[in-house]
């Protein structure tokens, strides 16, 4: 595996703008930016009361992070809240969502 610690205190966040990358450009593709920020905002508040209650009572310990946190949480935990369920649309909608028929430009659903 590659040991991507290089970045040190920026690494977790390197991942995080790698990984939103990834889910922008799909989302894009997929023409489906503003749902899936429709469902972040939905989600956000939950993930981040779970968030919040997770690292207060010690789940898990981020090392290579930038220090910076926000409302409680770090950063990059932030990100984190945005770029899984922007990933995951990004995804579906690439998989199952509507396509154009390039015979006759009318939007069909793909099937498998």
């Amino acid at each position: 595996m590659v040991d991507i610690s290089v970045f040190g205190r920026y690494t977790y966040l390197v991942t995080e703008i790698v990984w939103g990358s990834v889910a922008v450009v799909l989302l894009r593709r997929a023409n489906a930016l503003r749902k899936a920020a429709v469902t972040i905002l939905v989600l956000y508040p939950i993930a981040y009361v779970w968030d919040r209650y997770t690292l207060a009572v010690g789940v898990f310990d981020i090392k290579l992070r930038t220090g910076i946190d926000v409302a409680g949480i770090p950063l990059e935990e932030h990100l984190f809240m945005a770029v899984v369920p922007a990933l995951v649309i990004g995804i579906h909608e690439t998989v199952f969502g509507e396509t154009t028929d390039r015979t006759d430009a009318t939007p069909s659903r793909s099937t498998i």
